[in-house]
């Protein structure tokens, strides 16, 4: 499942992304999308886990949850329209 997850600090990295969410299960990608102009964290990411149940409890867990002093959002990514 890919999960979208937003309001992210822009100091924020892939791999403390990664490990919040290896707390629930296997974690197959982690990308956290940046500015293409600067190169800075547009604030949000995504997340994709292979085991859907994995990934459900993970969203419920860490969904308003703090983040490095950010609430964060979390969701099951929707495809782009």
């Amino acid at each position: 499942m890919n999960i979208y997850v937003g309001n992210l600090s822009y100091q924020t990295t892939e791999d403390e992304l990664r490990a919040s969410f290896e707390n629930f299960g296997e974690v197959s990608s982690v990308r956290i999308i940046q500015d293409r102009n600067t190169g800075r964290s547009k604030g949000f990411g995504f997340v994709e886990m292979p085991d859907e149940e994995s990934a459900e409890t993970a969203i419920a867990a860490l969904n308003g949850k703090d983040f490095s002093g950010r609430n964060i959002r979390v969701n099951e990514a929707r495809p782009k329209m």
